[in-house]
């Protein structure tokens, strides 16, 4: 129904009726309809505060999703790290053992990412702290990955050497002494028979009529042939895969430098030259550049009693000669 509008008129004490102006009816309308559009945009934005547009809302719901895809994410990276970790102990302690490998140094191993931040740019992300941690993981990973990769390609290569590394180490003893009576003195602390002090004894002494063969204890390049203070007449044989041996106080040599040997050539003859007290052998064994006790490589000549035997009169020192 149209609104009829009216004005009290003192003078007659009437009430007269308005007919409002075609101007002042627009006006009206526009009025209403702004004060309208003004509650319905009000109502709008608070339930948009409220509620959200649907844009936002989907929004919301893909962002959560990714949040919990990055916590799934972290937790398979620790699995796939402590996985890694398994296979980098089986590496270290069991292929490279079999193999006489050093173990990855552990600096290797757990070596990071120098250089500037590189995860700058995911600072400014919503749960920026998730996303870089689990970004680090993947990095950490996929290095440690590349390094035990490499790894295996050095122990798929060992093992391709295996046959010919064991031909090298050095297995037997260094000149004729299947019944033992040959052992003189063993690797360790001693009394010097010249001078009478206590002094690491850094090899094996084999008493032996002057002239006895001596032999090459496994396959190597001849890399000394000659005169060492206090060794005498001296032979080192390289090996390869860090094996070294030496052979002292020699009467003389069989072989010259730079001759490939074979384990159970003659190289040269037992004498007593050097710091001597009379003939003998003085025989040691270099692993990686560290001496190391001659007794625990004569496997392919002793049994488990002869063994035991020989390792009984080498700690007694029988007779001291040099």
């Amino acid at each position: 129904m149209r609104k009829v509008y009216y004005i009290y008129n003192p003078q007659t004490q009437t009430y007269d009726r308005i007919y409002p102006t075609v101007r002042q009816r627009a006006l009206s309308i526009l009025r209403r309809l702004f004060y309208g559009m003004g509650l319905g945009a009000g109502c709008f934005i608070v339930l948009l505060l409220i509620f959200g547009s649907p844009s936002e809302k989907e929004l919301r719901i893909e962002n959560s999703r990714l949040l919990a895809q990055y916590n799934v994410l972290s937790r398979r990276l620790d699995d796939a790290m402590g996985v890694l970790q398994d296979i980098q102990q089986r590496d270290d302690n069991l292929y490279r053992v079999i193999l006489q490998a050093d173990p990855v140094s552990p600096a290797i191993r757990q070596a990071g990412y120098g250089g500037t931040n590189r995860y700058e740019e995911l600072m400014d992300l919503a749960n920026a702290k998730l996303v870089v941690n689990t970004t680090q993981k993947l990095d950490v990973l996929s290095k440690r990955l590349y390094i035990q990769s490499k790894s295996f390609d050095d122990v798929v290569d060992m093992c391709k050497n295996h046959d010919e590394m064991l031909k090298c180490i050095p297995a037997i003893q260094p000149i004729s002494n299947k019944d033992l009576r040959q052992t003189a003195s063993g690797y360790g602390t001693r009394i010097d028979p010249i001078y009478g002090t206590t002094k690491f004894h850094a090899g094996m002494d084999f008493s032996a009529h002057p002239g006895t063969d001596v032999y090459a204890t496994g396959d190597g390049t001849v890399v000394k042939v000659g005169w060492e203070t206090g060794y005498g007449n001296t032979i080192e044989i390289d090996h390869g895969f860090g094996y070294l041996t030496r052979y002292a106080h020699l009467q003389g040599f069989n072989t010259k430098v730079g001759k490939k040997v074979v384990r159970g050539e003659v190289i040269g003859k037992v004498g007593s030259t050097g710091k001597s007290t009379g003939p003998h052998l003085h025989y040691e064994v270099h692993v990686k550049g560290q001496v190391v006790n001659p007794v625990n490589y004569y496997f392919m000549d002793l049994s488990a009693e002869d063994y035991e035997k020989m390792i009984q009169l080498a700690a007694n020192h029988g007779k001291v000669f040099d």
